[in-house]
């Protein structure tokens, strides 16, 4: 069924979510060199949607475990990023998408929680793409994806992708500065190998870069790195109880965790009310890994 909202976009509903295994092989697939293979140079002007979706608690309690919450019915920030999930990968995958979804680079996301959802709440999502423009390593892009609840707005997430491109259309590359001192950590967490499988089957992300060590080199890494938003999730975890029922967690993402290692956490109340700033960084290099507020 189909239909066009307030921004032009064409609203497809879709019977149920994607599954994600299909959608990865189709990347995969058009990742290949051949004919036919060249990608437009706008958005697509339409929003994916899917009703009913409800939430598995055995599948809540995996997540909470592999990410660092508390065993509870009240769904984490970051858990409707993963529920909906397929439905921006069915977007991003898309023929029409501007942007090949493999070497995409998650560089920032922002999630705005309007009120506490719980596990027995079903969940209407939509997806769609905006604000497709110049960076100077190629194009940058935004995925939004919103939950709502009885026509209600109560979840949305915002990520901003990175498609790397050689093109001069990005301005010229900023100079590096030298790398500030890592702030003194408030806790430290060992990473080992298998948070990248384990956030993979929890979350349906199951790109190589994250689980294979010849998946990781084949994109340059020596070894798997760490999923961008597990990191967000086990940061968001470690202030869990000083969360008020509203807020926005916005976080951007700096180098990649690697697997395994250890990573130094550091969180800073702000002045200006409930607010939190807060960094990931490795435990010996104080290499940063992502930085973000709470607010």
């Amino acid at each position: 069924m189909g239909g066009a909202d307030t921004q032009g976009r064409t609203v497809l509903e879709l019977p149920r979510l994607p599954q994600a295994g299909p959608l990865y092989r189709r990347a995969l697939l058009g990742a290949l060199p051949g004919p036919g293979r060249r990608r437009g140079d706008a958005l697509p002007q339409v929003e994916l949607a899917v009703t009913g979706v409800t939430v598995d608690r055995a599948h809540l309690a995996d997540y909470d475990r592999v990410c660092g919450f508390r065993l509870a019915d009240r769904l984490p920030g970051t858990y409707p990023h993963v529920l909906g999930f397929p439905l921006a990968l069915r977007l991003m995958t898309a023929p029409q998408f501007p942007l090949p979804l493999v070497g995409l680079v998650h560089v920032a996301n922002r999630i705005t929680v309007y009120r506490p959802v719980e596990a027995g709440e079903t969940l209407d999502f939509r997806a769609y793409a905006e604000h497709l423009r110049p960076h100077e390593r190629g194009r940058q892009v935004d995925v939004v994806l919103v939950g709502a609840v009885g026509g209600a707005e109560v979840w949305r997430g915002v990520s901003t992708y990175l498609g790397r491109e050689r093109t001069a259309g990005g301005g010229a590359r900023r100079e590096r500065g030298e790398r500030p001192a890592a702030p003194a950590a408030t806790a430290s967490w060992r990473v080992p190998p298998r948070v990248g499988t384990d956030y993979a089957r929890v979350s349906g992300d199951h790109n190589p870069i994250h689980t294979s060590r010849l998946g990781a080199r084949l994109f340059g890494f020596p070894r798997p790195i760490a999923h961008g938003m597990w990191s967000k999730a086990r940061c968001l975890a470690a202030l869990e109880s000083r969360l008020p029922e509203a807020y926005a967690v916005e976080v951007a993402f700096k180098l990649p965790v690697p697997l395994p290692s250890t990573a130094a956490f550091t969180a800073t109340a702000t002045a200006d009310g409930p607010a939190w700033e807060f960094a990931l960084h490795d435990a010996r290099s104080g290499r940063p890994h992502l930085a973000g507020s709470v607010r």
